[in-house]
């Protein structure tokens, strides 16, 4: 089967020619009438649009984005803040960048409607150190914004007012995690905190309720604004609603950025018909689909078992190729949506020194603050790179999983599954590979095979 026709409703403008990143050009393609709309109405009103619209965080975890704003604090008297993560520091994604580089006040008026739903008089748009270009173009747009009248004070006359302010963060992958990001805005060493107690809900930014969303989820909040939430729930698949952007890098002939209806395209379809397949005279290998921490999937393996179509519990069997693109399917196969960065290997890849090159990264940026993972990632660092760069032996494949057996679940956040979960699953899908690769790396590589680490 075909794959299905893009649905751009946030890309709808990227790379649109003649389309710029100013006020002008967004306001004449109807830019901020679902602002003007908004503020006219009910901030319950606009929360429960986003509750019925089933509408999940597209930052990677897929949490429930209205379930979240139902539990932040109301009643204690304190400030609600709201911060925009821009982070985006999950290796394969690049989705958010693009949002804020060509259509930055697509963002802004999301974030302004979210605000307004929930109270909010003060938000954050928190975006990586490395992203200096797009931290200038958000700072611009707020500035045209305010001059406008749809951010600061008395908004629309209104009555209500907000400000947004870009803070840049330090350019580590931890700050991505709410609460390390949260302790960064402080001005503080991003250590994730302890939960319970230190929701963000209730304890968040300077210990006052605070949300945190993610730049596309915001974006999709304009969309719902604007369209409804039933609406907005009839595309893309029950429990898995809206569209999705996937970031497919790697082996394929057509890498980029493409939007679908949530769950109507599989894996086949993305990479072959959408991407054009693999390069010339390859075939492909590996596929990690959700960011560098979700657990890869081996091209040939199939998946069984039984999952819910309608009121029914039905049987599947998939191969790689036939697993529905979304946060369910992904899900029920052992590895995750994520945000959407989908990385492709070939079989020149070898996989040893792929993970090698993972371990390198997530060893360099864990915050250090709990024993497991500042160690684990360490010591798989340190493995993967002998192996790599000096002697391999074929027990330490063995040696390696009983590491990251040790580290999830014993840690404040959730890095020690990122950490771990690349090393788990790569040995338990390659395991010869990692028990032969001291006789492998004797060989010469394949010809078109790139230097990874």
């Amino acid at each position: 089967m075909p794959a299905p026709e893009q649905r751009r409703i946030i890309f709808q403008h990227i790379d649109e020619p003649g389309y710029t990143n100013d006020i002008d050009c967004y306001l004449r393609n109807g830019g901020y009438e679902v602002l003007k709309k908004a503020v006219g109405r009910k901030p319950e009103e606009l929360i429960d649009e986003v509750k019925k619209s089933g509408l999940r965080g597209r930052g990677g975890a897929g949490f429930p984005c209205g379930v979240k704003w139902g539990l932040v604090d109301r009643k204690s008297g304190k400030p609600i803040y709201l911060i925009v993560n821009a982070d985006e520091s999950e290796p394969g994604t690049f989705k958010d960048r693009y949002i804020m580089h060509q259509d930055p006040h697509q963002l802004i008026e999301g974030t302004i409607i979210s605000c307004f739903a929930n109270n909010v008089k003060q938000a954050y748009i928190y975006i990586r150190g490395e992203m200096p270009e797009g931290a200038r173009i958000l700072e611009k747009a707020i500035a045209e914004a305010r001059a406008k009248n749809f951010v600061g004070p008395n908004i629309l006359g209104t009555g209500y007012s907000c400000e947004i302010y870009v803070h840049r963060g330090a350019g580590a992958y931890i700050c991505g995690e709410e609460t390390g990001l949260i302790e960064s805005l402080e001005g503080k060493r991003a250590n994730p905190r302890i939960k319970p107690p230190y929701f963000p809900a209730v304890l968040g930014l300077y210990q006052c309720p605070t949300i945190v969303n993610n730049v596309e989820t915001l974006c999709h909040v304009k969309y719902i604004a604007e369209h409804g939430g039933e609406a907005y729930a009839k595309i893309g698949t029950p429990n898995n609603t809206g569209t999705r952007i996937f970031c497919v890098s790697g082996h394929v002939q057509r890498p980029g950025y493409y939007e679908f209806p949530a769950g109507t395209i599989t894996m086949g379809q993305l990479l072959n018909d959408v991407c054009g397949g693999p390069l010339p005279g390859r075939t492909f290998k590996a596929v990690i689909p959700g960011g560098s921490s979700a657990k890869i999937l081996r091209f040939g393996e199939r998946f069984k078992g039984k999952r819910k179509v309608g009121t029914e519990m039905v049987d599947y069997d998939w191969g790689v190729e036939d697993v529905p693109m979304d946060f369910d399917s992904l899900g029920m196969i052992g590895t995750m949506g994520g945000s959407g960065g989908v990385i492709v290997m070939d079989d020149t890849v070898n996989m040893v020194e792929a993970l090698a090159n993972i371990n390198a990264f997530y060893s360099h940026e864990s915050c250090g603050q709990c024993t497991p993972c500042r160690e684990g990632s360490l010591w798989m660092k340190k493995i993967s790179s002998r192996m790599v760069h000096g002697d391999a032996r074929p027990q330490d494949g063995a040696l390696l999983k009983s590491v990251a057996d040790q580290i999830p679940g014993r840690t404040i956040c959730a890095f020690g599954e990122a950490c771990s979960w690349p090393t788990q699953s790569f040995i338990a899908k390659f395991t010869d590979e990692f028990n032969n690769y001291h006789e492998a790396k004797k060989q010469p590589k394949p010809a078109a095979a790139n230097v990874l680490v």
